[in-house]
């Protein structure tokens, strides 16, 4: 499947999550923890009985997603860093193809007792993802606890602001983690993190 498809897909479940966070941004730890547990067994729902879903040929039974336990340690409010000359960038993907982007800005954060950074892209194929911002990450978790191609986060984009939220308790696998048929693209280099994330999904079968 294009990755165009799967940007779709989850451009319309990243805008749901987007709407409840902005009902939520001034949850408590507990309420936090309850909206991040019900937002898990919404996915489980849509993994298991939507079209869309990369499950939907599976003759197998579709297991619960893996996570780490929530942790508001993994929920760091980033620096944005402007990006003076914004080049083009390809990412290889699962299937060999390459993808374009547009640089967009770096996000700088403490975390683990480092300092990290991290670039975001934004998509610049036609249709309803266009101008979407694109974050794809590995860590010290990758290939271990982790789906070794690395994860995803998503982010909303707020013209004119210098900071951004990056919550890695929310950060899930790529399609292609669950199903070869799709294809998608690999983290940049430059978002090969020395840290281990203990946030977000794990791998799909441990």
């Amino acid at each position: 499947m294009k990755p165009s498809t799967i940007f779709l897909t989850l451009f319309i479940l990243a805008a749901l999550g987007l709407v409840i966070y902005s009902f939520n941004a001034g949850l408590s730890p507990e309420e936090y923890k309850a909206q991040l547990k019900k937002e898990r067994e919404e996915k489980d729902l849509f993994m298991r009985n939507s079209e869309e879903s990369p499950f939907a040929k599976a003759k197998e039974k579709v297991k619960p997603l893996n996570y780490f336990e929530p942790d508001l340690a993994y929920k760091v409010n980033a620096k944005l860093v402007e990006i003076p000359s914004k080049k083009m960038m390809l990412l290889g993907t699962s299937s060999g193809e390459e993808e374009r982007y547009l640089e967009y800005a770096f996000a700088e954060f403490e975390l683990n007792g480092k300092q990290n950074k991290l670039l975001i892209l934004e998509l610049v194929a036609s249709g309803a993802t266009k101008g979407t911002l694109f974050l794809a990450f590995a860590d010290n978790t990758s290939a271990n606890e982790t789906y070794g191609a690395g994860r995803y986060l998503d982010i909303k984009k707020v013209p004119g602001s210098n900071s951004i939220e990056l919550d890695f308790n929310k950060a899930y696998n790529p399609y292609c983690a669950y199903n070869d048929n799709y294809s998608c693209p690999f983290p940049p280099k430059e978002n090969f993190l020395n840290i281990a994330i203990y946030a977000g999904e794990k791998v799909y079968h441990e």
